[in-house]
């Protein structure tokens, strides 16, 4: 069964839980109508990259919206151009010798969402330097049109202690999910138990109350326009090993909206 060989080397893997692409800043929701928006950014060349060679293959592509945004575009531009520095760095140290499969990067910059109050973009991708398999690239920009910015959980939710409630909802979705991953494989008791065990310690983990483990997420509309939920992303090895994929939580608005600033309760349902 691929998810208990790859669950078995959980333990060696934890320490590339955050192995996820180049840092990227998360967001949410607007903020006061009175504040200043922030100085012009100048123009990204969004331009779509195709690079192919005996050594190494990159493809990246951008979403046509991003470019009605110039300071988000910048962002994915600069979020792109890291992933393929570390790619080329790789290949470099390669010096005269030809990998055995040409290196790789895929990165696709997706709408999620675009109104005249929030935009929100998503990055997916991979990139393979050897090894059996390649390394995430997961990441979630959510821009604020009016204030010309990006958004961080840590201004989403100020208090440290906000983040408990988000982990405590977090981690019971995550320990379902693993349930019932694990119940179909049919495995006999005792490893049933350790298969719970050794992958909800990764899950523990990877969900602790910090805002550095929520950084990314993306917004969820309900009919209304309003904000019905966040959608928690979280890359392989950071809640579960890598034959898990990516994993996601979406956490309604009546359990955000007390953690919520003041400012950007106004974007959720009920706030």
């Amino acid at each position: 069964m691929a998810f208990v060989s790859v669950l078995l080397l959980a333990a060696s893997l934890a320490a590339c839980k955050r192995e996820a692409g180049p840092a990227a800043p998360a967001a949410a929701p607007s903020a006061p109508a009175a504040e200043q928006a922030a100085p012009p950014v100048p123009v990204a060349d969004l331009k779509d990259v195709i690079e192919t060679n005996e050594r190494y293959v990159v493809g990246i592509s951008y979403p046509p919206s991003a470019k009605k945004y110039p300071g988000l575009a910048a962002h994915l531009k600069q979020y792109a151009d890291a992933a393929r520095a570390d790619l080329l760095e790789a290949v470099g140290g390669l010096g005269n010798d030809k990998p055995t499969a040409p290196y790789d990067l895929t990165l696709s910059f997706t709408d999620v969402l675009d109104t005249p109050q929030l935009v929100a973009v998503a990055a997916d991708g991979n990139s393979y330097t050897g090894g059996a398999h390649g390394s995430p690239l997961i990441a979630r920009f959510v821009w604020l049109p009016q204030q010309n910015k990006l958004l961080t959980a840590k201004e989403l939710v100020p208090q440290a202690a906000g983040w408990k409630a988000i982990s405590d909802y977090v981690r019971e979705q995550l320990h379902t999910q693993l349930s019932e991953r694990v119940d179909a494989d049919d495995l006999p008791p005792a490893e049933r138990a350790e298969m719970i065990r050794e992958a909800g310690k990764m899950i523990d983990e990877g969900s602790e109350a910090e805002a550095d483990n929520f950084s990314q997420f993306e917004p969820v509309v309900g009919s209304d326009g309003k904000l019905s939920a966040l959608r928690f992303v979280f890359p392989p090895y950071q809640v579960g090993p890598y034959a898990d994929g990516v994993q996601t939580v979406d956490v309604p608005a009546n359990v955000l909206l007390p953690q919520v600033a003041p400012a950007y309760r106004g974007y959720f349902a009920g706030g």
